[in-house]
């Protein structure tokens, strides 16, 4: 079975600091780009990757498939205001038969495993989600007191991609658009139907780089990958 798969890509990145696209910054010599695309890149199901950018970032975008040989077809659009528009502009440019995965393009290390139970389960259900457990105790504090301690064994930490499949997601953002509503991530607006949503446990590797912080863990996941090969 094979999916497209948007990447949105067009944000400014403001919490990390950096100054440019945080995709642009290097982990182990090759940009963060780079290596979420040779994820999609290299697996063979992923028959279309459109990524949603920022036009200022275009050129630089293209130079670098240029320098690291990504081969496969990289189509690009442009990126709105919000990430849900960046999405929208991306949906509308998809085959709209199958399944359809958005992923962060600032997460690196998704696995090809977890792509392939994300879309199998997408196809069998509509909509399917990757997460993990929380594992931290969560509170619930309002004006800095503590008003509620949160039982956490139904709660996870939601991550990308999340595949859907392309019918369902197109309804989901033509009633957001129609209504005017900003979502959190792409499910909350599949959840705003009435539609189930099933999750999918992934792994706690799959973080996405926002803050300077999140690069010192990256670099530790390449390290500790590199002696798994």
């Amino acid at each position: 079975m094979t999916y497209q798969v948007i990447l949105p890509a067009a944000g400014q990145g403001k919490r990390m600091g950096a100054g440019k696209n945080k995709l642009l910054l290097e982990l182990n010599g090759v940009p963060v780009l780079i290596h979420t695309l040779r994820v999609f890149e290299q697996d063979k199901a992923c028959s279309k990757i459109i990524v949603a950018l920022h036009p200022q970032d275009e050129k630089e975008f293209k130079d670098l498939l240029i320098k690291f040989h990504v081969t496969k077809a990289i189509h690009f659009v442009p990126g709105g205001k919000e990430r849900q528009d960046s999405i929208y502009n991306a949906l509308k440019t998809v085959e709209t038969v199958g399944v359809i995965l958005v992923h962060d393009a600032a997460r690196p290390f998704i696995c090809k495993e977890h792509i392939d139970r994300l879309t199998q389960m997408a196809e069998e259900t509509g909509a399917a989600i990757l997460g993990v457990p929380v594992k931290d105790t969560i509170k619930k504090v309002q004006d800095g007191t503590v008003v509620e301690t949160v039982e956490r064994s139904s709660l996870w930490a939601v991550q990308t991609p999340q595949a859907f499949r392309i019918s369902l997601l197109m309804e989901a953002y033509q009633r957001a658009e129609i209504d005017h509503y900003l979502g959190t991530d792409d499910a909350s607006l599949v959840e705003r139907l009435g539609y189930p949503v099933t999750m999918v446990e992934g792994d706690y590797d799959n973080i996405k780089l926002t803050t300077p912080e999140d690069l010192y863990f990256a670099e530790a996941i390449l390290e500790k990958r590199k002696h798994l090969e």
